[in-house]
């Protein structure tokens, strides 16, 4: 073989490595935002307890101050969803940034219920930022391995809330440092990939690309199928955020640490994630849908009559139910009705987090009427009970009209 051959080879290689450097700084970018997401949930809840005493709040009124996370992240993703296509996606992401960094200053001035609300709505309107720009980014990068390489993005979500758990837990619980300086902490990954934004170029999103014209998108998003699925949305989100984010009242009565639950579960749910492509292979997007449906269902029914070391197990079954379901969600939407394009990831993410906004004071009324975490366990499982038949349901469409493939 002649000696040339190798330079050759290499050479002709270079193309590929630069779009695969390029990709990657992409994925990490988008990492790092969806982290400074995730660990501002894991804050939050790790802070629930210090802020009830410390601003003189209800369960109530602490879930009311937490809805503008949720509020702002789904009027965000609509209004990003919509403009992603027009200003591209790498204006989206700054704006992220800017709010991201608006959001942690104004929640760590924080005093009382209305400084608070207005810190959450920054970061909920940087968190939308981050799903209405980086959702889409995924999805046109790996066109071809859309449900597993979102679902190996989604891994930061739980991902940072066990980041955000641990600290929490070692800051608050063990080294009883300020709670402004656990909040702080969310500037590392916000500064960080901002610094990686400077100077990187984004591509079109994947409907720029088919030539899909805007009434198509529109067409796609208003058709039963994705209806369907934003109904479901609802209640996929406010199974798996709702109980996360609130998880310091529900377990109160266990006799165990709540964040390191919180941990555990996210855990678990990083892991499985990251075997996401060996799962769909087997199931296929709508199978995993109905299997995480049955385990969130067992899982949040075991959890309220657990107490002790069985909580960590009951935790490990709710883990795996809702562990694909956020970003299995988005690869199916993208995968069966790809012409809805960056607005029907940013509609389904606002959904979602519009059912979170619903579920999180819902809660606090809840525990606020004495009724305990155990007994709103068990209203919550009502959610994905309802979905093993939905999801059911889907699977049967698919089969029938042959999409499930």
């Amino acid at each position: 073989m002649p000696k040339n051959f190798y330079s050759y080879h290499f050479f002709i290689q270079i193309p590929k490595i630069i779009e695969t450097l390029h990709k990657n700084r992409l994925f990490l970018i988008s990492s790092l935002a969806l982290i400074t997401t995730s660990v501002s949930f894991a804050i939050r809840a790790q802070l629930e307890t210090v802020f009830i005493s410390e601003f003189e709040l209800s369960s109530q009124d602490l879930g009311t101050a937490f809805a503008p996370v949720f509020l702002g992240l789904t009027f965000t993703m609509l209004i990003g969803g919509a403009l992603v296509d027009h200003f591209g996606m790498r204006k989206i992401v700054w704006m992220a940034f800017i709010f991201h960094t608006l959001g942690i200053t104004l929640t760590m001035m924080a005093h009382d219920f209305w400084t608070l609300f207005f810190g959450s709505l920054a970061i909920g309107i940087g968190n939308g930022m981050v799903e209405a720009a980086c959702n889409p980014l995924i999805a046109t990068l790996y066109k071809d391995k859309k449900v597993k390489m979102l679902n190996r993005f989604h891994i930061w979500f739980p991902g940072g809330i066990v980041i955000g758990s641990l600290l929490g837990y070692f800051m608050i619980e063990q080294a009883h440092l300020p709670w402004q300086l656990l909040v702080g902490t969310m500037f590392i990954p916000t500064i960080l990939y901002g610094i990686l934004l400077l100077g990187q170029k984004f591509p079109t999103t994947e409907r720029v690309q088919m030539g899909i014209s805007t009434k198509g998108m529109w067409k796609a998003i208003i058709s039963p199928l994705f209806i369907f699925m934003a109904f479901c949305m609802i209640l996929t989100a406010s199974t798996e955020i709702g109980t996360n984010q609130r998880i310091s009242t529900l377990l109160e009565e266990t006799g165990v640490s709540a964040i390191l639950v919180l941990a555990f579960i996210n855990g678990i749910m990083a892991i499985g994630r990251s075997f996401a492509g060996p799962v769909v292979d087997k199931l296929n997007a709508s199978g995993m849908l109905l299997f995480s449906a049955i385990f969130a269902t067992i899982g949040l029914v075991w959890l309220s009559y657990s107490s002790g070391i069985t909580t960590f197990l009951a935790a490990g079954v709710f883990a795996v139910g809702v562990c694909y379901f956020w970003p299995t969600m988005l690869g199916f939407v993208s995968e069966k009705i790809p012409e809805s394009g960056a607005l029907g990831l940013s509609v389904m993410g606002g959904i979602g987090n519009f059912g979170i906004s619903i579920a999180l004071p819902t809660i606090g009324i809840f525990m606020d009427m004495d009724s305990t975490g155990a007994n709103t366990l068990r209203y919550m499982a009502i959610m994905p009970l309802i979905l093993i038949f939905a999801f059911t349901i889907l699977n049967i469409y698919l089969r029938k009209s042959k999409l499930n493939t």
